[in-house]
């Protein structure tokens, strides 16, 4: 583990090679899972416009459960968290001509009908962040299914995971901390290099 201000993170976070390949995993981490994304209490109004916006957009089940569950389910003691389709596919969830999924958000804020890009959880996604007291903990949370055909990517590419989230992790926490954070993540993988 490493601290970087008020965020504790593990190694891996430093050391993992990953960068999303779209058109091999089809947007795997939108769909598959046995919950919805994690989300703030701050980012429900903002999910509730963005549902407004697209409903119209959305699939005919999606919006039957954002009717019937509402957009964001969940409460404060246990956690909210967008709602699902089958207990799998997030709400937003659209497919394009090759059947990847899609973030209909981040969607129209590329289009620039939408001024936020999505959930911080889903940005940071295969970082998982957990807050206790006034602590960020922050994990890798490596999934086969989910991140094999990425880290297979990366390692090709040699992009590292720390560098590969640099946007989410400068949109959380700043610039300031995220050279920090990456002179530590350099730190570490030096260590790693010295120790085989």
């Amino acid at each position: 583990m490493f601290k970087v201000k008020n965020t504790i993170l593990s190694d891996d976070i430093a050391t993992a090679k990953f960068a999303c390949d779209l058109p091999r995993c089809k947007g795997a981490c939108c769909v598959v899972g046995d919950a919805g994304a994690p989300v703030s209490k701050d980012e429900i109004p903002v999910l509730h416009k963005a549902y407004k916006l697209l409903k119209k957009e959305l699939r005919e089940d999606s919006v039957e459960v954002a009717e019937r569950e509402g957009v964001v389910v969940g409460s404060a003691k246990a956690g909210y968290e967008i709602a699902t389709v089958h207990e799998q596919e997030c709400i937003f969830v659209n497919y394009d001509e090759q059947e990847v999924a899609y973030c209909a958000i981040q969607k129209a804020y590329f289009e620039g009908r939408f001024n936020w890009e999505k959930p911080i959880s889903c940005h940071l996604f295969p970082v998982r962040l957990k807050r206790i007291a006034s602590f960020d903990y922050a994990n890798f949370e490596y999934v086969p299914k989910l991140c094999s055909a990425a880290c297979e990517k990366a390692k090709k590419e040699e992009i590292h995971l720390a560098e590969f989230l640099e946007k989410p992790l400068v949109r959380r926490y700043g610039e300031e901390w995220f050279e920090e954070f990456i002179e530590s993540c350099k730190e570490i993988r030096l260590k790693e290099t010295d120790a085989t």
